[in-house]
């Protein structure tokens, strides 16, 4: 599971850091929120800790960029205001929950487990994408047909439906859905993009995969 952190204060950026590696996550860190904003864009999250007050760019305006790009991961404010409407003002650009700084380490790590826990348990079990749904109960693809879809085919059809028209490397998606097979390369990506193209054609999906052999691939709509 990756985390970002975006933290301009370089120590604290190394011990929460550390913390979370420790506790079995993967880390990246930026020094400022416009960093953050291209990490997130070309990097997959399941969670973004922020801080409110840093350099070149704070994290209000970070969110509602990352926000803007249709990235839906959730974020976690770091922050030393501690009047409400600070806070509200970071929920509202986008934010899903906050920590007031100073904060004990122990708190930070179970938010996140808290928040990523969360995200998890009320996924949707159906996902729409315009004419096109994605039933993960029972792992069919429907549109004018409906087909069925292996485990792995299913997991990476939701993924792309969860983030139409963003673009994901060959090893963003070998480092999300094959972790526990270290020796899938990018052929085994392709083999199943290749999969899930033919079964949106066969399903009649006004979607569609654009990408080729060991680059990037993103969905298409329409």
């Amino acid at each position: 599971m990756k985390i970002l952190i975006a933290e301009d204060e370089e120590d604290l950026a190394e011990v929460i850091k550390a913390m979370l590696e420790h506790a079995g996550y993967t880390v990246d860190t930026a020094e400022n929120g416009a960093v953050a904003v291209d990490l997130a864009r070309s990097n997959i999250y399941e969670l973004i800790l922020l801080d409110v007050m840093m350099p070149v760019m704070d994290g209000l305006t970070a969110v509602q960029q990352i926000r803007a790009l249709g990235i839906l991961t959730p974020v976690l404010f770091l922050t030393a205001k501690t009047e409400v409407n600070d806070r509200i003002a970071g929920l509202d650009a986008g934010g899903d929950d906050y920590l007031t700084k100073p904060f004990a380490m122990g708190e930070l790590l179970a938010r996140v487990r808290a928040m990523t826990r969360r995200r998890n348990d009320y996924s949707p079990r159906i996902i729409m994408l315009d004419e096109v749904s994605l039933d993960l109960e029972k792992a069919e693809l429907s549109c004018k047909n409906t087909i069925s879809l292996a485990s792995r085919e299913l997991r990476l059809m939701e993924w792309f439906m969860n983030n139409p028209e963003r673009e994901f490397s060959s090893e963003d998606l070998l480092d999300r859905f094959w972790q526990e097979n270290g020796d899938a390369d990018g052929e085994a990506v392709w083999m199943y993009v290749s999969f899930l193209r033919n079964k949106l054609k066969a399903v009649g999906a006004p979607l569609r995969i654009e990408g080729q052999s060991g680059g990037s691939f993103r969905l298409i709509r329409g």
